[in-house]
C-alpha cells in the first residue's frame, strides 16, 4: 500500500513552481523578454531592473511567481509580509541592500507580500530603494492598486495584472499534484468527476484547488483504513478459488489498494465552495455592482444570486439595506413610489430581528425592486437642476414667492401679488414660481412606465394651468 506521504508543509506551499515553466496560468505575463521572464533571468541582470507590482484575486500565483523568479535569478532574496513588517525592518532590508551591492556587486528582490496593508509612511520607506535600484521590489497585492499604493511608489514600478486561473489550468495543477513526489507521489487516484468537482468548487483559485485536493486525499485515505479494519470472511470459509499466491507473498500490485478520490469524497471534504469576497476590497465593489445593476435591469434571479453571495460573505446587512433603499430611490423611483416603503421598511425589519432572519425581508425588498416597473426620471431631473445651480443659473427669487412675514418686507413688494393656491377650486392657480431666468425651463421628464405614466398626464394638466397655456 502506498500512504500519503508524511508532512507537516501544506500540499499547496510544496508545489509551488521552482521554475517560471512550471507557473499555471499567466501566459500574458510570461512571454520571452517580459518584465519577469528578465527579472528571473542571470543573464544581463540589472538591465532588467525594474519594480513590480502584482495584482491580482487570491491563488493567481502571485508569492508563487516571486518565488520562482528569487530560485531561477540567482539574486540575494528576501522576502517580507506587510503584515507582520515594519518600517524598521523595510529600512534594515535596504541597508543591507545597499551593503551587498557595494561590497559584493548582488541584486537584492525584496518580495513584500500584502502591501496594501503598509500604511503610507511604511510605503514611503521603500521609496529611496526603489528609486535607487537598491532593490527590485515585487509587491503583491489582492486589492487595486490605485488606492491601496501610494503614487511615487507606483509610478517608480510596473503594474503587472495577474487573471484569474482558468477550468484549465487548474485542472492541470491538480493532476501535476496528484502524481508529483513533491505532492501526493501517486498515493491515489482522482476520477474525471472529482477532478471537475475540485476545479468547480475552487473558483479559479489554485491554493484552494489544493487544499481540497489534500484533504480529500486524507478523506479518501481515512475511508480505505476504515473498511479495510472490518473483517469481510473468516480464514475457514476461504475457498482454494479465491486463493491468490501473490498476496501470500506480498507481491500484489500496489497500484490496486490506491484510494479512488471520488465527487462523494471531495463534497463531504470540502463541504461547499468558499466565496471570493473581501469585504473592504475589490470583490466587495464588484459583487455590490452587480447586484444594484441586476435590480436595475430587472433580473430578479441575478439580484437574488448576488445577494445570496453577500449574506453568505458575512457582507454587513446594513450595507446591504442602504444599497437596496439607494436603488429603490435611485431606479424605481416615480415608476412605483412604494419601493421606497418597501426598502424602508426590509432595512427596519433587519435591523429589528437581526440575521440570519433578516435576510427574508432583504429577499422580499429585492424580488419587489427587481419586478418594479423602473424609472430614474425624478433624480435625474434633480440633478439637471443642479447642475443649472452650479452653472449660475438661479436668479432672484420672485418677489411674489418671497417671504413677507419680517417688519417691512411689504414696503419691498414681497409678497405681494402672491396667490394662495388653496383658494382655488383645483388647489392650482396660475403663476410664476422658477426665478426670471428660468420661466419654462423643466427639469422633470416622466417616463411611461408604471405609475409615473399616470403622474406624466396630470403634470401635462399641471403645467398648463401653472404657467396659463
Amino acid at each position: 500500500m502506498s500512504p500519503l506521504p508524511q508532512s507537516s508543509t501544506p500540499l499547496a506551499v510544496r508545489m509551488r513552481p521552482t521554475t517560471l515553466d512550471e507557473v499555471a496560468g499567466q501566459r500574458h505575463l510570461l512571454r520571452p523578454g517580459s518584465p519577469l521572464v528578465t527579472l528571473a533571468s542571470d543573464t544581463g541582470a540589472d538591465q532588467g531592473a525594474v519594480s513590480v507590482i502584482l495584482w491580482g484575486p487570491p491563488g493567481t500565483g502571485k508569492t508563487t511567481l516571486a518565488q520562482a523568479i528569487a530560485r531561477s535569478s540567482g539574486r540575494q532574496f528576501i522576502e517580507l509580509s506587510a503584515v507582520t513588517a515594519g518600517v524598521k525592518d523595510v529600512r534594515q532590508v535596504m541597508e543591507k541592500a545597499l551593503s551587498n551591492r557595494d561590497l559584493y556587486g548582488t541584486t537584492t528582490v525584496l518580495f513584500l507580500d500584502e502591501i496594501h496593508r503598509f500604511t503610507k509612511a511604511q510605503q514611503d520607506a521603500l521609496l529611496p530603494g526603489v528609486e535607487n535600484g537598491w532593490v527590485i521590489l515585487i509587491a503583491a497585492t489582492t486589492e487595486n492598486p490605485s488606492f491601496s499604493v501610494i503614487t511615487p511608489l507606483l509610478s517608480r514600478s510596473l503594474l503587472l495584472t495577474l487573471e484569474q486561473l482558468s477550468d484549465d489550468d487548474l485542472a492541470q495543477l491538480v493532476q501535476r499534484a496528484v502524481v508529483d513526489p513533491r505532492g501526493l507521489d501517486g498515493s491515489v487516484r482522482l476520477d474525471d468527476e472529482a477532478l471537475s468537482t475540485i476545479v468547480r468548487l475552487a473558483s479559479g483559485d489554485a491554493r484552494r484547488a489544493l487544499t481540497a485536493l489534500e484533504a480529500s486525499a486524507q478523506s479518501a485515505w481515512a475511508t480505505k483504513v476504515e473498511a479495510d479494519a472490518v473483517p469481510t470472511a473468516s480464514a475457514d470459509d476461504a475457498s482454494d478459488a479465491d486463493f491468490d499466491p501473490d498476496a501470500e507473498y506480498g507481491e500484489s500490485d500496489p497500484e490496486d489498494e490506491r484510494p479512488t478520490i471520488t465527487s462523494e469524497i471531495v463534497a463531504q471534504s470540502v463541504d461547499r465552495a468558499l466565496l471570493r469576497y473581501d469585504r473592504n476590497g475589490d470583490e466587495h465593489y464588484d459583487v455590490i455592482s452587480a447586484f444594484i445593476k441586476s435590480i436595475r435591469g430587472s433580473d430578479v434571479d441575478a439580484a437574488l444570486h448576488y445577494l445570496a453571495r453577500m449574506i453568505e460573505a458575512g457582507e454587513d446587512p446594513r450595507f446591504i439595506c442602504r444599497r437596496i433603499i439607494v436603488s429603490a430611490g435611485e431606479d424605481i423611483g416615480m415608476a412605483d413610489p412604494s419601493a421606497l416603503t418597501v426598502a424602508v421598511s426590509a432595512a427596519t425589519a433587519v435591523q429589528m430581528i437581526g440575521m440570519p432572519e433578516g435576510r427574508i425581508p432583504m429577499a422580499e425588498a429585492v424580488v419587489y425592486l427587481a419586478t418594479a416597473p423602473k424609472s430614474n426620471r425624478s433624480y435625474t431631473a434633480l440633478d439637471a437642476a443642479i447642475a443649472d445651480v452650479r452653472a449660475g443659473k438661479a436668479g432672484r427669487v420672485p418677489k411674489h414667492l418671497r417671504d413677507a412675514h419680517y417688519p417691512g418686507a411689504r414696503r419691498l413688494g414681497h409678497g405681494k401679488g402672491y396667490r394662495y393656491a388653496h383658494d382655488s377650486e383645483f388647489g392650482v392657480v396660475e403663476q410664476q414660481y422658477l426665478p426670471d431666468e428660468l420661466v419654462g425651463h423643466e427639469y422633470y421628464d416622466p417616463t411611461a412606465n408604471g405609475n409615473e405614466r399616470d403622474v406624466a398626464a396630470r403634470l401635462e394638466k399641471l403645467r398648463r394651468i401653472t404657467r396659463g397655456r
